[in-house]
């Protein structure tokens, strides 16, 4: 098998393993599953002869649903976290503790201000 085919398989491995992890909750497993995509890419992009031989842009147009999806699936995720931390938001920190704590004025003891000069 030519490089830059083998080179493809793995990075068809690579999504296939990106869409298993967006499927779970795990951060660390998505994080590597996306580092491994990133790497794959560069393996391919340094090859640099794909678009010359018609396998492999044959193969790479075969990608490119993958590709998407990958791309769809995470917008809608991230949208789905950001409505969560909004509907967070909206019931405000007593009914959802703020993840770092911040000091509320009520708590701050105030100085006079002769002492501040």
């Amino acid at each position: 098998m030519p490089l830059g085919l083998a080179a493809l398989d793995d990075l068809f491995s690579a999504f296939e393993e990106l869409r298993v992890a967006l499927d779970g909750t795990d951060v660390a497993t998505i994080d590597a599953a996306a580092s491994q995509v990133s790497h794959c890419a560069s393996a391919v992009r340094s090859i640099g002869v794909w678009r010359a031989d018609d396998a492999i842009r044959e193969r790479v147009t075969a990608l490119l649903p993958l590709i998407e999806a990958a791309r769809v699936r995470i917008n809608i995720l991230s949208d789905h976290a950001g409505q969560r931390l909004a509907l967070l938001a909206a019931h405000g920190s007593t009914q959802a503790p703020l993840v770092y704590g911040r000091q509320s004025l009520s708590s701050v003891q105030a100085e006079p201000v002769e002492a501040l000069r």
